[in-house]
Order: structure tokens, then C-alpha cells, then sequence
């Protein structure tokens, strides 16, 4: 099969290279390598088992290479929840622009299925949990949640309009090798450059809902295998979750820091468009026969372990 990945070269979409291949399939990958990085793949690129074109999806000069492919997965995105506060149009432009673009060269091109990551911040401030794929009203509260929605809306218009399937994956904290970002990135850098004392956004208390990203890339090709309707929406995640400091306390731990002092900046919230609690059902994914083997606690120490270890 041939599959395009965008944004293969960043930490999940890396991930979902290596399953690729390792199945079988011939990968060409889309990137900008404005945040992933060509050494997360290189050694596919170096054994022929993959390609890579490095462009920009809101330019033009990439569209003819989608032609042919059975399946597009569409990973590039803008993940900076909290900047999306600050400025919210690169995350327009690089989530709800470049998906457009996606889809219609797609449509120009014949490509009948896509793959879309979504985000559990779709639901907002949810008083349902753990929060089912039905769920609503949705109100995301940050501008990042309101553009994958948003990119949610365009594709599901696509499929019904065109002819087109999908499969929206809705993930919990996905956590892992090659990230670059979220709470455990935060904790090692800070912690690295001041091993004494280490701030903690918010009060501590938030709790989420994390997986590890193995376990997140089984469960979409699994996923993808079965579900045969025009859009497929599912919650990816872990059957439990886990609060900020606890995290604090393994990601201390493992780096042997065993008295480190929490400052705590304070607020229910770390950040403007931070969910505090955040858990999803996961019957759906569960109905087709997917159970995670990780729960949050564990997902997050072999995340720390990955990081730490990695280069």
C-alpha cells in the first residue's frame, strides 16, 4: 500500500513511519521540518523504505505527490496550545489551512481515505467524564481545540460530499521517544537546568488522561482496519488519569532528584485553554476489540525513561 504521512518527521507521525514500514507499506512523507526532525526517520530514508518531501502543506509543489496513494494520514499540525492563546493565526493557518489543502488535493487527486489526528481538548471543559465520541455540546476553550474541530467539520464534509472515508482520532496526553513538547518535556528541561527547585504550572492538581505513543499508533492502524463508514471517530487513551504533580514526582524520580521543592504558579488551570481534567471513554475503540495495555502512570515512566535515555 502506499500511504502519505504529513508531518512524518515529527514525534507521533515518526512513530507511525516505523509501522508503516515495518507492515510493508511504501511512506512518502510530508514535512516542513519546521518541528519534526529528517533523524527521526532517517534510517528509512537511508534503506529506501521511505521518502520524504520537505515543504511547507500551506504552499504549493507538494500536491501531485499524494496521486496514487490508497490513504493519506494527516499529522502536520500546529500542536502550541498555549501560543494559540498568544497568536492564534499560525494555528489557523498550519491546522485549518493546510488541511483544507490536504483534502482538496486529495479530491483532485482521487485519494479515496484519510487519517486524521484530532485532540480530547474538542470537548472543552466536559462534564461528562470519562466523555464519549458523542458528547455535546462541543466547546473547546482554547483556539488549538476550535482548529481541530474545525478540521474535523471539513472532513467529515469531504467524505459525505466526495466519496471520501475517514478515521478522527480523538488522543488523550500522548506521551513517548522524540517528543518535543508537553508536560514531561517541560519537567526534564527545567529540572536539568535547576535540579533544586521546579516550577509546576497551575495548582498541581490537574488530571489527565495519558498513553504511550506505541501503544497510540497500534490502536489507530488497529482502529483503521476495522471501521468501514464514511467517518470513523474515535477516542484514543488510557482508562485512568493521572495529575500534574504525581508526574512531577516521577519524572524527579527518575532522574534520581529525590528532594526536589514544587513552586506552584497557581489557578485550576496551567494555562489560558488548559482543561484541568480530562479522561475519555473508550467503548467505541473497545467494541471493535483495542484495549490499552498501559495505564496513565505507566505510560508516563516509560515516556520519562525514553527521554531521559534518548539523545
Amino acid at each position: 500500500m502506499f500511504s502519505v504521512v504529513t508531518g512524518g518527521a515529527g514525534f507521533i507521525g515518526s512513530h507511525l513511519v516505523d509501522a508503516l514500514v515495518a507492515r510493508g507499506d511504501e511512506v512518502l512523507v510530508i514535512d516542513s521540518l519546521t518541528a519534526g526532525s529528517r533523524e527521526n526517520i532517517a534510517r528509512h530514508l537511508d534503506a529506501g523504505n521511505a521518502r520524504i518531501l520537505v515543504h511547507d502543506l500551506c504552499s504549493d509543489g507538494w500536491q501531485d505527490a499524494v496521486a496514487g496513494a490508497a490513504r493519506v494520514y494527516h499529522l502536520a499540525a500546529d500542536p502550541d496550545v498555549r501560543q494559540s492563546a498568544v497568536d492564534p493565526r499560525p494555528v489557523m493557518q498550519n491546522n485549518i489551512t493546510a488541511t483544507c489543502r490536504v483534502l482538496e488535493a486529495m479530491r483532485a487527486a482521487g485519494v479515496p481515505e484519510i487519517v486524521f489526528t484530532s485532540t480530547s481538548t474538542v470537548y472543552g471543559d466536559a462534564t461528562v467524564i470519562p466523555t464519549p465520541e458523542d458528547y455535546a455540546p462541543l466547546e473547546p476553550i482554547s483556539v488549538y481545540g476550535a482548529s481541530k474541530l474545525a478540521c474535523e467539520a471539513l472532513i467529515s464534509a469531504h467524505c459525505h460530499s466526495f466519496g471520501m472515508r475517514s478515521w478522527l482520532f480523538r488522543f488523550a496526553n500522548i506521551v513517548g521517544e522524540r517528543s518535543s513538547h508537553g508536560v514531561i518535556t517541560d519537567f526534564i528541561r527545567k529540572l536539568k537546568q535547576d535540579p533544586a527547585e521546579l516550577e509546576i504550572l497551575g495548582d498541581g492538581r490537574q488530571s489527565k488522561s495519558y498513553l504511550e505513543v506505541h501503544e497510540c499508533v497500534a490502536s489507530m492502524l488497529f482502529a483503521v482496519g476495522l471501521a468501514r463508514e464514511p467517518v470513523n471517530t474515535f477516542n484514543i487513551g488510557s482508562m485512568d488519569w493521572i495529575d500534574v504533580q504525581s508526574i512531577a514526582n516521577i519524572v524527579a524520580g527518575e532522574m534520581g532528584l529525590p528532594a526536589v521543592r514544587y513552586r506552584f504558579t497557581g489557578g485550576k488551570r496551567g494555562w489560558v485553554g488548559d482543561v484541568p481534567q480530562m479522561q475519555l471513554a473508550l467503548d467505541r475503540i473497545q467494541a471493535l476489540g483495542w484495549q490499552p495495555k498501559m495505564g496513565s502512570e505507566e505510560s508516563v515512566r516509560v515516556a520519562v525513561r525514553a527521554m531521559l535515555a534518548g539523545p
